[in-house]
């Protein structure tokens, strides 16, 4: 099979970093009656002579891209500033180049007062997985992410681990019926459940949102693809918590993530965009545009990214209700806390918007939950309010490996293997989500002890995740 055109072949051709090579890479989708190396010869022509291909109906967009950047001048640019103010880094031996480079370019930008990497990040869209940015008066869309409001909420139950592993089975019926993962999945005809979140007035008077309201109504109450999860597990409480009224004791508990799905992408999408066209911001922090709060359009996305962090709630709620009536069970504590998200928030004395991408809010005495992964054990903790984290921790384990490397080397049968060694049953999810393409949460526990206190272990024994390979993450 003829090997595809990528990036680095376009970069070897003098092509510049940046937009241009995406708009380039869509003409190699399209392409018919080339072959790889024609494609790449046609490829050299349009760089040297973009004006000769504007016409063109494979290489038209390519080439006006080409020109438009040539014309770019410094001072179209908002301008970083030179050098980038020091942020607190959690973990760092831990932390991969990538990250650490676009935290470093967010704190260039003009508008940002503080920012912290915590010991679960990794690369992503603009501001890295597990970044941490407070800025003034503006909000940064791709720093907020694209599934809105994603979040892990947890019902611990007055069910004891002999009761489980004595009616396994029927945890497993009802976890594959209460519950829908993919993404773009959703709920059809009665199926649909119903929540106050649909009743907000937002869903008509928002002139963007007003169109999504039967997008959120199918998928409400489901979960999305990638990390998403729902999933039973063994909550262990070395001691007794006396805020949470929890004795001492190891009880059955119900732990779920996922986001905003499709409703909260589709915002998100808009609003980069529409960033992005307002806040010409230089190509290394292209996906760093931000709206300006005392803005229409900034207010317009606050009130969308609110009304998504809602609706991400409901899902989980929904799902939660469920399955406490499906058990008959008591709950003896619910906790939820949110990530991809930005907080109005007051940092050394003056208000900022707290940006968390993959990062848990850890003010003091804030209740959260750290997952693993899908055989390594999440912990329940509680916020110690570290000012330097910008009262934040870790939302996870972290990636240690990309999706496309997990794929490439680890094989189902080493998935099987890990799974059963660690006694859990596992419905759907893929190569991509192997326990061993994340980071081991002891260590960034250990990275964050001076950020949170570990008030409960969570180990987990049933899991579902998406089988369809979708990754709404």
């Amino acid at each position: 099979m003829e090997k595809t055109i990528n990036g680095n072949d376009l970069l070897a051709l003098g092509y510049p970093e940046g937009t241009v090579i995406g708009v380039a890479l869509k003409a190699n989708r399209k392409r018919t009656g080339f072959t790889k190396e024609g494609m790449l010869a046609q490829y050299k022509n349009v760089l040297a002579a973009p004006e000769s291909f504007i016409e063109d109906a494979l290489f038209g967009a390519l080439a006006f891209a080409l020109i438009e950047k040539a014309n770019e001048k410094p001072e179209d640019f908002i301008a970083l500033n030179t050098t980038p103010n020091a942020y607190a880094v959690y973990g760092r031996d831990h932390i991969e180049e990538g990250a650490r480079k676009q935290m470093e370019v967010a704190m260039q930008l003009p508008i940002t007062v503080a920012g912290a990497l915590m010991p679960d990040a990794h690369q992503g869209y603009g501001l890295p997985i597990g970044g941490v940015l407070a800025t003034k008066n503006a909000i940064i869309p791709y720093g907020v992410g694209v599934d809105i409001g994603c979040r892990m909420a947890l019902s611990v139950y007055e069910i004891t681990e002999d009761f489980y592993f004595e009616n396994e089975a029927k945890f497993k019926r009802e976890l594959i019926t209460h519950t829908k993962f993919g993404a773009g999945h959703g709920f059809h005809g009665q199926y649909k459940s119903d929540h106050a979140v649909l009743e907000s007035p937002i869903f008509k008077d928002h002139s963007f949102i007003k169109n999504l309201k039967d997008k959120a109504w199918s998928q409400l109450g489901s979960s999305g693809g990638g990390n998403h999860f729902v999933e039973f597990g063994i909550m262990e409480f070395a001691d007794a918590d006396a805020e949470l009224n929890i004795p001492k004791g190891r009880y059955v508990a119900l732990l779920t993530h996922s986001g905003s799905r499709g409703f909260g992408a589709t915002v998100a999408g808009h609003y980069t965009k529409m960033a992005k066209e307002v806040c010409k911001l230089p190509e290394v922090a292209r996906n760093l545009a931000y709206l300006d709060m005392n803005t229409d359009l900034g207010q317009e996305y606050w009130i969308a990214m609110n009304l998504a962090g809602d609706y991400a709630s409901a899902c989980h709620e929904i799902i939660h209700t469920k399955m406490e009536k499906a058990l008959g069970a008591t709950v003896l504590a619910k906790v939820e806390n949110h990530h991809n998200f930005a907080w109005k928030e007051i940092w050394n004395g003056e208000e900022v918007f707290v940006h968390r991408k993959g990062a848990t809010p850890a003010g003091k005495g804030v209740m959260g939950i750290i997952p693993g992964s899908m055989t390594a054990p999440g912990f329940l903790v509680r916020g110690k309010g570290e000012v330097h984290a910008i009262n934040s921790a870790s939302h996870g384990a972290g990636r240690q490996m990309s999706r496309t490397q997990a794929e490439k080397s680890i094989t189902a049968t080493e998935m099987k293997a890990v799974l059963k060694d660690h006694g859990v049953t596992l419905i759907g999810a893929g190569l991509d989500e192997a326990p061993m393409a994340y980071k081991d949460i002891n260590l960034v526990m250990e990275s964050q002890k001076d950020l949170v206190t570990v008030v409960a272990k969570f180990t987990p024994k049933l899991v579902r995740m998406a089988d369809d390979g979708s990754r709404e993450d």
